[in-house]
C-alpha cells in the first residue's frame, strides 16, 4: 500500500534498543487514501516509530463496498483503488480480514490477497506495484497494511521478490487460536521471509478467558485490536487500538473477547530514513529514489522501477520533496 499523505514528512527512525516492559496506548491518527478509503495509521506515532522491524502499519475498514460503485474515476470500480508506486529497503506485508485486493507488481506477479493468506513483498532497492478493489469483489474490506524494514545487510544486495502463503501455520493454544503470518509464536513458525528476528501474529481470544501469550524477552512487542476488546495490564484497547508492551518478558497475560494482530521483533538498532514510499539512510538516497521513480514515470518504466504489467492507468507520481533536510528523531519521544 501507498503512503498517500500529500505532504509526507521526513523522518529518522531506530538507531537504540527498546525499553523494558511497559503497557503504552498508541493513539491512531485518520488518513485518507485516494478519495473514499480512510485508514488508521498506527504506525509510525508519535511516540513510537517502530516496533523491532515493523515501521509502518495501517488499519482499514471494515468498509461497506456496496455503497462505493462508481465513487471512482474508473467506473465500477470500489474499495481499494491505489495505482502503481515505488518501495525501497523494506517489505510489504498485506493481511485482510474480510474482502478482496487484487496485486500486481513490477517483477511479474499477480495475486489475489485473500483472508488468512499472506502476500509479502520484498522491495530490495526497488520495486512497484499496485492494489486495487475489483468490481465483482466482496461487498466488505477490513485489513491491515505494514511495512518491514529492511537492514543494511539485505536492503540493497536481496532481489526484489514476491511470495503468497495461502497455508500459513495454525496457533492453538490454551483460551487462544490463531494464524503465525511471520516469525515464531509459542514454538509454531511461518515460512514467510524475514531478515531480522521478527514475529507477527493473528490471533482470536477465547471470550471470558485470561491467556498468557508467549513471548521472547529480547523481543518487542506490540498489540493491535481490530475485534473487540481485551485487558492488557491497565489498559483495555478496543477496535482499532494498539498497545505497545515493550520487551524483557516472558509471557503477557491478555483477557477478553478479541481479535488482535501481535507484532514484534528484535529492536532494530540501524538508523533508517523514511519519506513518501521509501525507506533509506540518508536524505540524499530518498532524493535519488524520488528521482528515479519520476524518471520512470516519464520513460514510462526503467531498470530501477520498471511498469507494472497488467495496470490499466497512469502511476502515482511522488509529491514533492520538503526543503528542509532531515533531522535525526528517536524511535520514541
Amino acid at each position: 500500500m501507498s503512503n498517500l499523505d500529500e505532504h509526507p514528512a521526513e523522518g529518522v527512525c531506530g538507531g537504540e534498543g527498546a525499553e523494558g516492559p511497559v503497557v503504552e496506548l498508541l493513539e491512531a491518527r485518520e488518513v485518507v487514501l485516494g478519495r473514499t478509503t480512510k485508514v488508521r495509521r498506527l504506525l509510525p506515532n508519535k511516540n513510537r516509530r517502530m516496533v523491532g522491524a515493523w515501521c509502518f502499519v495501517d488499519h482499514y475498514g471494515p468498509d461497506d463496498l456496496t455503497a462505493r460503485v462508481d465513487s471512482y474515476d474508473v467506473p465500477g470500480e470500489r474499495g481499494m483503488l491505489v495505482p502503481p508506486h515505488p518501495h525501497t529497503s523494506l517489505q510489504t506485508v498485506s493481511w485482510l480480514f474480510e474482502g478482496e485486493i487484487e496485486h500486481r507488481d513490477s517483477v511479474g506477479s499477480h495475486a489475489m490477497v485473500r483472508p488468512g493468506e499472506l502476500n509479502i513483498m520484498t522491495a530490495g532497492n526497488g520495486i512497484a506495484h499496485s492494489e486495487v478493489s475489483l468490481p465483482d469483489g466482496p461487498p466488505t474490506l477490513h485489513g491491515a497494511q505494514l511495512w518491514v524494514a529492511l537492514p543494511d545487510s539485505a536492503r540493497t544486495t536481496v532481489t526484489p521478490h514476491f511470495n503468497a502463503y495461502a497455508d500459513l501455520p495454525a496457533l492453538e493454544f490454551d483460551g487462544a487460536h490463531g494464524t503465525v503470518m511471520i516469525g515464531t509464536v509459542a514454538g509454531i513458525t511461518s515460512p514467510a521471509p524475514a531478515y531480522t528476528p521478527l514475529v507477527g501474529a493473528d490471533i482470536q481470544l477465547d471470550a471470558g478467558r485470561t491467556v498468557s501469550l508467549p513471548l521472547t524477552p529480547a523481543f518487542e512487542y506490540a498489540v493491535l485490536v481490530v475485534a473487540g476488546s481485551m485487558t492488557v495490564g491497565d489498559l483495555t484497547p478496543g477496535f482499532g487500538e494498539m498497545v505497545y508492551l515493550g520487551a524483557g518478558r516472558e509471557a503477557i497475560e491478555l483477557t477478553g473477547d478479541a481479535r488482535f494482530l501481535l507484532l514484534g521483533g528484535e529492536p532494530f538498532e540501524e538508523q533508517l530514513v523514511m519519506w513518501w514510499n521509501f525507506i533509506g539512510r540518508s536524505h540524499e538516497e530518498i532524493v535519488a529514489a524520488r528521482n528515479d521513480w519520476m524518471a520512470s514515470i516519464d520513460a514510462h518504466g526503467a531498470d530501477r522501477f520498471p511498469t507494472v504489467p497488467g495496470y490499466d492507468g497512469a502511476a502515482l507520481p511522488a509529491p514533492p520533496l520538503p526543503g528542509a533536510r532531515l533531522k535525526p528523531r528517536p524511535r520514541s519521544r
